[in-house]
């Protein structure tokens, strides 16, 4: 129902109420059939249910069939920490859903507890969860307004709607009707929303809505959504089932050439037991968990604090940044931009040549001083304040010489406000308001030159100024009573001043990096679209003929069909509402787009949950805004996410080489085991060698890989498409011919071996299966400059850990202890000496593959010059 589109008297008979309020009876029974005046979360699972369903994941599925298996081989030490792999990342995850659930309980909170309403013609405070449609409710300054409500009183209320419509000006409530057109909720000023808060004045209204039926109900439907999944949790889900249907495949491929070669059934079923064991990759989930949280440590460090862990690989595959104008592109504080002086103002009892407008700037002003100096107010007054300060023109001196002795408040119906002054002269006033208005107010005198305002109210106007007017009239020193009807008539105006929320200095640099990314910023407000323009044009978010400003209510006439047509030529909305919101960040996933949005009030929610990312800022969001999100914004600064995005593209790229080294190895362990029978060799690995190469040899150099410096070409290429494959980009043909040379150099050592009658193997297969891994992490630092180049010290931790693993290697070689653990023999100088010759190879081939690589693509450069 259009509430706001009708009058009071429409209101209360729709409503079948009256201002004497409802009877209790008939609120009693509405109540039975309406329900509870409350935000509702049909989507609550329990803290078991939410534990439980952390054990449907495909990977963690394949970790519990390893341990299985495991346990059967006979290796409990295998079972127990795939075991604690499992159980830890459940936890993470556990945490991670725990914490999505409290935005709802953020929403709750903002909820009035109490209301005070008119019921059998009495005032009575009730709870406010007792609130039905057609109660009267009596509202004043401090309030939480309790449910959505038409005023049908209203004696200078005003509003704080920051929350829920993104304006930082509190809004000026009326009791008429609107005449009949689209209006977003900031615009409906004879209507108040649940949650929103009474900062001035008091109001009687009709309760229209209540509940889950409220602006803030419907959000909340918006929200009980199913989670987003990431890409990186898309790309893994779509990797176990690949891997377990390939693990299968071979397990089944080996058992069935043994049993048909006529070999013992049970070692057949052990071989292909280990074979299953090395090839699934116990340590990756645990590692990828870690690297994130590393990631995400980076970017606490940069303004930034990640409230999900997958979430810091989402910046990485960004490609729309949808970010909210005020405070975030903008300094969010209003300063003077532009001030007109017209020299045809004729004499007026203020001293000071050229200064009227200044004089009446700081004069026609409310703000007050803190203890310690500082303005506060209403932010456009403390801006107007400030400016003239700056020229030494200070309000509270001023208002000594020129005493203030009466004054017409600002309303929305006149659009301005008065000062009357007292001067040695006699007295004058100071009108302050809207340009139109006062151009309607103007002295006889003055119409000839309204072309000339004009002309220049439009120059300004197109410069996405806020525009004020300021005008002035001499009174009669025996004048006593003041109303807007004998003093805002006859005036004279004397200036133009333009006020805007400055752009970031940081934020137009940083658009330009989004563009060289082939990330598109886009700009979403709730400010005027004139206004919004302007700060697009300086920042470079409009740049070409191309791009659209689209307004909430232009958005509402297109059909979901034309809105996927245009809507990669809009970079900026404005004045849109929550649902548009949501349906700019769905029609744009729709496109196969990674979405980040920005948000600060709770009307962003919807859309901060259901984005890929959503980034809450943390100086001025809402609770409900920061636990709809995934990453709180600390500084509010839209360069901050630019450099979030960039650690995101890091992040991707080591979880990259992580996946990489890790399915490497393994592909070599499954050759190794795969192959061996083939060539009458027996098995060179136990489950023990696999699980320590899987656990160990793999964890922690691959953790190192976390600690990569960024490619130098990590924010000027195109984004990771979200339907690409984690093996796509030469990933899986690196694993391939790799891992094949990883198996066939072991088996090469273990052949050459076992021809000179070397009892030792295994253990030399062993040794060069590790150390041949710990070339390739080497290697891989980068994907096309030689470790030489990149520097071996520009990754420490890799050091240290590739340091760590050579020396535990050699224990495991040379210690009695470890030999008995693991059923290794101490080599030779000579037999150490030439595993290391073998395994080097691994390490050549692959920095031989890259200096190819970076050969053709300097080529291909050149050539495209």
């Amino acid at each position: 129902m259009n509430w706001h589109l009708l009058s009071i008297s429409e209101v209360a008979e729709c409503l079948k109420t009256s201002p004497n309020g409802l009877d209790s009876k008939i609120a009693q029974q509405l109540l039975i059939e309406i329900g509870h005046n409350k935000i509702i979360d049909t989507r609550k699972k329990s803290a078991l249910k939410m534990f439980l369903s952390q054990f449907a994941d495909l990977m963690v599925l394949i970790l519990i069939i390893a341990a299985i298996i495991s346990g059967l081989v006979g290796d409990v030490v295998d079972t127990i920490v795939i075991v604690l792999i499992v159980f830890v990342n459940s936890i993470i995850g556990f945490i991670q859903e725990y914490r999505a659930e409290k935005t709802m309980e953020a929403l709750k909170t903002m909820s009035a507890t109490s209301a005070r309403i008119i019921r059998n013609s009495k005032v009575e405070d009730i709870n406010a969860i007792e609130l039905v449609p057609g109660d009267v409710v009596m509202l004043e300054a401090g309030n939480v307004i309790p449910a959505d409500i038409r005023f049908i009183e209203a004696y200078q209320i005003r509003v704080d709607e920051s929350s829920l419509t993104g304006e930082s000006v509190n809004i000026e409530k009326s009791i008429d009707k609107l005449p009949h057109g689209e209006y977003v909720l900031g615009d409906r000023v004879n209507m108040g929303f649940k949650g929103t808060f009474i900062t001035n004045g008091r109001a009687i209204g009709y309760v229209v809505s209540t509940g889950m039926n409220t602006e803030l109900g419907r959000i909340a439907k918006m929200i009980q959504t199913d989670e987003v999944q990431t890409p990186l949790q898309k790309r893994l889900t779509v990797f176990g089932r690949k891997l377990t249907s390939i693990i299968l495949l071979i397990c089944a491929i080996v058992f069935f050439l043994g049993w048909w070669r006529g070999e013992d059934v049970l070692e057949v079923l052990l071989t292909s037991i280990s074979l299953a064991v090395a090839a699934i990759p116990e340590a990756l989930p645990a590692l990828i968990t870690i690297v994130l949280a590393i990631g995400a440590k980076r970017l606490v460090l940069n303004n930034a604090l990640v409230r999900n862990l997958p979430a810091v690989e989402t910046l990485g595959s960004v490609t729309y940044i949808c970010s909210d104008k005020t405070g975030t592109l903008t300094l969010n504080q209003m300063t003077v931009q532009e001030v007109i002086v017209f020299s045809n103002v004729n004499n007026t009892p203020l001293l000071g040549e050229n200064s009227h407008l200044l004089t009446a700037i700081a004069l026609n002003n409310d703000v007050v001083k803190t203890e310690n100096g500082a303005f506060m107010g209403d932010s456009t007054e403390i801006a107007l304040a400030q400016y003239a300060l700056s020229l030494h023109k200070d309000r509270f001196e001023l208002e000594q010489l020129y005493p203030r002795i009466a004054e017409i408040p600002f309303d929305s119906t006149r659009k301005c406000m008065t000062t009357i002054h007292q001067t040695d002269r006699g007295q004058f006033a100071i009108t302050k308001g809207a340009v139109d208005v006062l151009l309607n107010k103007l002295s006889p005198v003055f119409h000839k030159h309204i072309p000339e305002y004009e002309s220049v109210l439009n120059e300004m106007a197109n410069k996405g100024y806020r525009i004020l007017g300021y005008a002035m009239k001499p009174l009669s020193s025996e004048q006593s009573i003041y109303s807007s009807s004998n003093v805002e008539c006859d005036l004279q105006l004397i200036g133009l001043v333009g006020l805007m929320d400055p752009a970031r200095k940081e934020a137009k640099q940083a658009v330009l990096e989004c563009k060289k990314a082939n990330i598109i910023p886009v700009m979403i407000t709730g400010d005027h679209p004139l206004t919004a323009a302007a700060i697009a044009k300086e920042l470079g978010i409009l740049s070409s003929d191309s791009d659209k400003v689209l307004t909430g209510s232009e958005l509402s006439l297109l059909s979901d069909r034309q809105f996927n047509e245009i809507v990669q030529y809009v970079k900026v909305y404005a004045r849109v509402n929550p649902e548009q919101k949501l349906k700019i960040v769905k029609t744009l996933q729709s496109r196969n787009q990674i979405v980040a949005m920005t948000g600060d009030g709770v009307n962003d929610a919807p859309a901060l949950k259901n984005a890929d990312i959503g980034i809450a800022m943390g100086k001025n969001g809402t609770e409900v805004a920061k636990e709809a999100s995934n990453m709180i914004l600390m500084d509010d600064n839209f360069a901050s996410i630019v450099v979030a995005v960039k650690h995101g593209r890091i992040v991707f790229d080591n979880i990259l080489k992580f996946v990489k080294y890790i399915m490497t190895g393994n592909t070599g362990e499954i050759l190794v085991i795969l192959m061996a029978p083939l060539f009458n060799l027996p098995i060179p690995l136990l489950a023990i060698h696999i699980l320590w190469i899987n656990l160990v040899t793999d964890g922690l150099p691959g953790l190192a890989l976390a600690f990569e410096p960024a490619e130098v070409d990590v924010m000027k290429r195109a984004p990771r498409k979200v339907d690409a494959s984690i093996f796509s980009g030469g990933v899986a043909v690196h694993i391939l011919w790799v891992g094949i040379l990883t198996g066939l150099v072991t088996l090469l050592a273990q052949t050459w071996a076992l021809n000179n009658g070397n009892p030792h193997w295994q253990t030399i297969a062993f040794t060069v299966l590790c150390f041949s891994q710990l070339g390739h992490v080497l290697a891989i630092r980068s994907d096309l400059y030689s470790v030489f180049k990149i520097g071996f010290f520009t990754n420490k931790p890799m050091l240290l850990a590739v340091a760590l693993m050579v020396i535990l290697q050699l224990a495991i070689i040379y210690m009695p202890f470890f030999n008995r653990v693991f059923k290794t023999n101490p080599l030779s100088f000579s037999d150490l000496a030439i595993s290391i010759l073998f395994s080097t190879i691994v390490f050549v081939s692959v920095e031989l593959e890259k200096f190819i690589r970076l050969n053709r693509t300097q080529r291909a450069l050149k050539m495209n010059k």
